[in-house]
């Protein structure tokens, strides 16, 4: 198979609140990391953006996966520390940050510059509509 074209691999969200978040990448992603809705739209259940023709960020309505993996009758979340999250390098941490808040993020740790992980790294932590965890990154 010819994978020339295709995305190797790019993060999908499994979320609840589907329009929720839609309404916040679509809201920050072009700003932080020029990406652009590509298929779907908020209605749901799936939608995707991409840079450069490829696949940035996608979304996906919890249940509506639940129902054709035929989990469905599984629990949806269980308390526990973050199992994994999104880590995107922008241009501006502060801007970023701020840009994510006045979307509808939680902040979660505010920018800061972070010589141990690396010289030049900053950071800022959020938490999109669903609760994921998003790192944003500049060095």
């Amino acid at each position: 198979m010819d994978a020339s074209g295709m995305d190797a691999l790019h993060p999908r969200l499994l979320v609840t609140r589907f329009a929720e978040c839609f309404r916040f990448y679509d809201a920050v992603l072009p700003r932080l990391l020029g990406a652009r809705l590509a298929r779907g739209d908020g209605q749901g259940p799936y939608a995707a953006w991409d840079v450069d023709r490829q696949g940035a960020l996608a979304l996906f309505d919890r249940q509506a996966l639940a129902a054709v993996a035929g989990t469905s009758g599984l629990l949806a979340a269980a308390p526990s520390q973050d199992a994994a999250m999104l880590v995107s390098r922008v241009d501006d941490v502060d801007a970023g940050y701020a840009l994510c808040l006045s979307h509808g993020a939680e902040g979660v740790a505010g920018p800061v510059d972070r010589p141990a992980w690396g010289p030049g790294l900053r950071t800022a932590h959020v938490r999109d509509p669903d609760g994921n965890l998003w790192e944003l990154q500049s060095y």
